[in-house]
This record gives structure tokens, sequence and C-alpha cells, in this order.
């Protein structure tokens, strides 16, 4: 009977990856339960058991002192059974919680198993895992027994057992799938630096080479580009654009873009905003449909994009030229007083407003925060009107006549 108990140990141990030490402690802490039931109120004091791993003898202790062995009755076995199956339930649970603790942001294989309020359970062999709606990639569509490959996002310890969290919409999916697919990232000489992703839509993934004879690029895309569609498979037909890394933000931010083509960019470090020139008929491409392509792009790069035409900037151009003509006793609240504290700071027009910051307007006498911010608001505004082309023809011919009226007198 000893001997059977080692071996049933053992074969758990084998089956369940539980270590032996945790299993008897388990059946330690179960007999002696028993046997506190078995005594009764005779025994007074501490009851404890211990287990000798090498015969598989048991023996009984109270107060550190051994008893003689006793008949443990019906009650006594299956109390004792069914806190051995407790413990090693428990124990079970830890184990695949670590286990799947520890791989967080990796990816696993599973089998569909049911539908639960939209999201799926996936069998994963040890454990049944969740992947809720939200983690779901859009046009991705599952039938029962579908065998599917996830991204573990999360752990988490429940009292019916470790709950284990999916995804299939995660950008580090992409990342994971492209390590398996392309060995110069297993082998650490090409590197992921950044994905961004809208599931079942599109993603953008930046590389980097350490080794310059290394094309990152061509790593990922693989001969004849069977690596990237092996992704893209896997990915259900989501579109991959696979751009080169570099240190050189503009460089960067061209490159994120594609495959529109970039101008110009202008960069303002302080605020990481980036204003981006391109072709009238390049304006579509880089904005993308619903604005996806330049939105991938800001994620990517971590700055924020904005995309302006040549026709536009010009515009823009002669609007800001037209408003530097107007004085800024033409915008709403600026009385006497305060016209003559903004031009006394040196904002003689409405374009000047436009452009500063509501902290330098504050610096003027007079102008609190929320008089800069209107300032500033009603000056946009002005700019805004102006930048039409009826309204700039207006506003011309308006400055024109003006100065031939001048001439005349």
């Amino acid at each position: 009977m000893n001997g059977e108990l080692l071996t049933i140990l053992e074969n758990i141990e084998k089956e369940k990856g539980i270590k032996k030490e945790i299993l008897i402690e388990a059946v330690e802490s179960a007999i002696a339960s028993a046997a506190r039931k078995n005594l009764g109120k005779k025994f007074e004091g501490e009851v404890a058991a211990r287990l000798d791993i090498e015969t598989g003898a048991i023996k009984i202790l109270v107060n550190n002192e051994e008893i003689e062995s006793m008949e443990m009755g019906r009650i006594a076995a299956q109390t004792a059974k069914q806190v051995i199956m407790q413990k090693i339930r428990e124990a079970e649970r830890d184990v695949i919680y670590e286990d799947f603790n520890t791989r967080i942001g990796q990816i696993t294989n599973g089998t569909v198993h049911r539908f639960e309020r939209g999201g799926l359970i996936i069998d994963l062999g040890r454990t049944e895992a969740l992947l809720p709606l939200k983690e779901q990639s859009p046009k991705e569509k599952y039938r029962q027994g579908d065998r599917v490959r996830v991204y573990i996002l999360e752990a988490r310890r429940a009292s019916k057992g470790p709950q284990v969290i999916l995804s299939r919409s995660h950008a580090g999916l992409v990342q994971r799938l492209f390590e398996l697919e392309v060995p110069e990232i297993y082998e650490g000489i090409v590197e992921i630096k950044e994905v961004a992703r809208e599931a079942g839509e599109r993603a953008k993934i930046a590389v980097w080479s350490k080794d310059e004879k290394v094309d990152p690029v061509g790593a990922c895309v693989g001969m004849r580009g069977q690596r990237v569609k092996n992704v893209v498979r896997e990915l259900q037909g989501e579109r991959i654009d696979i751009i080169r890394w570099s240190e050189d933000t503009q460089q960067l931010i061209t490159e994120a873009l594609a495959p529109a083509q970039v101008q110009q960019i202008q960069l303002d470090t302080k605020i990481k905003k980036a204003l981006v020139l391109v072709e009238d008929d390049q304006l579509s491409l880089a904005i993308g449909k619903r604005g996806q392509n330049v939105r991938l792009a800001c994620k990517l790069t971590g700055w924020d994009i904005d995309i302006r035409s040549q026709s536009e900037m010009q515009q823009q151009e002669k609007a800001k030229e037209i408003a530097d003509q107007i004085g800024i006793a033409e915008l709403a609240g600026v009385g006497p007083k305060t016209k003559a504290n903004l031009e006394a700071a040196g904002y003689l027009k409405v374009g000047q407003i436009a452009e500063a910051t509501v902290d330098q307007l504050t610096k003027v006498k007079g102008v609190g925060q929320k008089s800069a911010e209107k300032l500033i608001q009603s000056a946009q505004a002005v700019l805004k009107e102006v930048s039409s082309p009826r309204k700039q023809a207006e506003r011309m011919l308006d400055m024109l006549q003006g100065k031939d009226q001048k001439t005349n007198e």
C-alpha cells in the first residue's frame, strides 16, 4: 500500500509536472487531518504525519511523539483521499499559473473548444484559456475544432483555477510570427524595433539590422516574398508594410508613410509634432483609407504627424500673408486698452496672434489665460476664414483697392 502510494506520487509528478516535495507535503497534511478526526478529543495537542520517501512508511506524531499505528477507518481514509486530491489540484493550478505567467508575450497553439458570450474558449492542452471578443481580429471567424495560433496576453489567479487571457489582435502577435518565420530575427541579426497594427486591416513593422551586409527588409520579406506571405496567411490576409528603422526622425517618418512620397518634413521636437508636405496626388495615399496610413505611422514613430498637400500649404501661406495685413482690432474681444497692450508687446497683426502660445500671450499686461485662449481661437478662426481661395481673392482685392486709393490720394 505504502509502496503503491509512492508510485502514484511519482506518476503524478511526471504527468502533471508537480514537484514531488509538494505532493509529499499534501499527503502528509491529508493524513494528519484524517488522523486528527480519528483520534477525536482523547488526544490533545498538535497532530502531524511524516511520509518516508524511501519505504513509503507513514508515522503519526502527536506533540512530536510517534504513536502506535492505528486503524484509520473508512471515513478517515475517505477524508485523506479527498484532501490529497484537493491539494494535488491546488498544486496543479499553481504549476499551470506559473507556467503561463512566465510565457506572457509568447505565442502558442490551441483548439477552439466552445463559444462563450462572444469570446472563444481555447483548449491549450493543460488548461482552457479565454480569447475575449475585444482581443479577436474583426475579420477572423472560427468554428469548433479549428486550430488557432494565439498570443498569451495575461495570466490571472482565480478561485476556479488560473485564467489565461489570449489575443489575436495584439501587435505582439505580428512580431512573434516574424520571429518564427525569419531566422535572422531569431539569431539576433535583424531586430524588430516597433510594430503598429490595426487588427484585420493593416500593420506596419520597423526593422533594423546589426549587420550592414544583411538587408532587414529583404530578410523579412524572404525569397519571392514567401516569409511575409506566411505571416499574412496566418493573419488571414492582413496587409503588412515592412520599413527600415532609422535613428533619423525625418527618415523614419518618410519610411513610415510609405507608399506615399514625402517632399518635406518640419519637426517640432518640443511637442513631437511633424508637419509633412506631399504633392497633391500623394495626399490621399499618405493619409490612407479612413486615415489608416497616417494613424499607423504615428503609432510606429511616436510622433504626431500632420500631412498637408502643396496646394494646402500655398493657401495657408497666402492666408498668413493676408492675416499679417489684418490688424488685431478686427479680433473679437479686443478693445482699445487690450489693443494698446498687445501692440506694446509687439503683437500688431492677426497672424502673430494665431501663431502665439497661451504662455506667450499671458505675459502681455492685462491678458489672462482665458483671454489668451479666446484671442488665439479668434485669430485662428480668421486665418481659417481667409484660407479659402474665394476669401483670399476678396481680401487681396480689398488690399489692392486700398493701395490704389492711397496712391490716388
